[in-house]
């Protein structure tokens, strides 16, 4: 997608974020590259990472399975004809989620005692239970250092002991851990991870079961060790990069979300004017400002600080002033053509989010997921 040819149509009246599907198919085939022959578990919580879940899904149909955060999410999932595997990657809260775990087809991920608890104590599935023979399928999550979700490594013999002697369950359960810190490809504490989680798994012989899933994003890119026969990918599905100071297109990922306005206002203002609110910003000289019609109403960041890039027309300019709830106000002085109605892009190739999110003190993660309802979606 050529974010500087995004036309008038597309950009309509409002703010609007451009879905590349192709992008997405890209980019999972990249990850694959980077994962050999493990197994794709695309993660789409979130919304698609803010992309829409249904049509990231549908992109993604090569993927071996879903992991979602919510048993809505799976609902929509099936509900769009999407057939692959569905991993609960937080699990199940309470013993009423168990029937539509097995409606829908759907493998939790344990973490907690008061999971097991409700299994041990729930009625049997059957001699083949609704997610086939043997059961519900499950994961076991082991806490290797995250210190977030998980069970401790040196408990992973009991626990794989207590499921087994559950019949509503499905034998052998599979196994997965989280990294904290992944992104930092020099850091010592993911191995630490990875080392544990092995650990853990080769204490119990060969009990331990086939499925194994510990790369997230970071991982597949820059922990080969971690692969194993399962990947978990998240934001690099949608070119995003998890690596301070990179972006997803320096692993060779394409950005599946360009975000886009246009200017509705193009003025002169003269120097030392006050700019926006609270009049932070005043003008060095006499000077062309551009009012662009978004703002953080749209989920645009409000801390994003003058100087912060957008493309007018393909071309670089800086925000200047404060980010209000539907405008903003941009330096048009190196643009003395641009006009009402040029297209302006917030973020997408050519402009990575990555660039912006670091500029707001944040991650691109966070941004894309923050759009809101009111910007209009379109698929390319």
């Amino acid at each position: 997608m050529n974010t500087a040819n995004m036309t008038q149509n597309e950009l309509g009246a409002s703010p609007t974020a451009v879905v590349d599907l192709d992008a997405i198919a890209h980019n999972v085939a990249v990850l694959r590259e980077h994962a050999g022959s493990a197994a794709v578990m695309a993660v789409v919580k979130a919304d698609g990472y803010g992309h829409g879940l249904e049509r990231v899904a549908r992109a993604l149909d090569s993927a071996d399975a879903f992991g979602v955060a919510s048993l809505d999410d799976a609902e929509r999932l099936r509900a769009a004809g999407l057939k692959q595997r569905i991993v609960l990657l937080s699990g199940f809260d309470e013993p009423g989620d168990l029937d539509a775990l097995r409606r829908l087809d759907v493998e939790p991920v344990l973490h907690h005692d008061s999971q097991l608890e409700i299994l041990e104590s729930a009625e049997p599935a059957g001699p083949a239970g609704a997610t086939g023979a043997g059961g519900l399928r499950c994961w076991i999550k082991l806490d290797t250092g995250m210190h977030r979700l998980g069970f401790a490594p040196e408990r992973a013999q009991e626990i794989r002991q207590r499921l087994a002697q559950l019949d509503s369950i499905q034998q052998p359960p599979a196994w997965m851990t989280h990294f904290a810190r992944s992104d930092e490809f020099d850091e010592q504490a993911t191995g630490d991870q990875i080392a544990r989680f092995e650990s853990a798994l080769a204490a119990l012989g060969g009990d331990q079961g086939g499925a194994c899933a510990l790369a997230n994003s970071a991982g597949v890119l820059g922990w080969p060790a971690s692969h194993q026969n399962w990947v978990r990918p998240g934001g690099a599905l949608y070119g995003i990069s998890v690596v301070a100071g990179r972006s997803g297109m320096d692993f060779g990922l394409r950005p599946a979300m360009t975000l886009g306005t246009r200017l509705i206002a193009v003025n002169r203002v003269r120097r030392g004017e006050p700019i926006g609110y609270g009049g932070d910003y005043r003008a060095p000289e006499d000077m062309t400002v551009g009012v662009a019609a978004i703002g953080y109403g749209d989920g645009y960041p409000r801390h994003a600080p003058s100087g912060t890039p957008v493309l007018v027309n393909g071309s670089m300019v800086p925000l200047i002033g404060r980010v209000s709830m539907d405008l903003m106000t941009l330096d048009l002085r190196s643009q003395p053509e641009a006009k009402v109605g040029d297209p302006v892009i917030l973020w997408g190739e050519g402009l990575p989010v990555e660039t912006i999110a670091e500029l707001a003190g944040t991650i691109g993660y966070e941004l894309v997921c923050s759009i809101t309802r009111r910007v209009r979606f379109l698929e390319r």
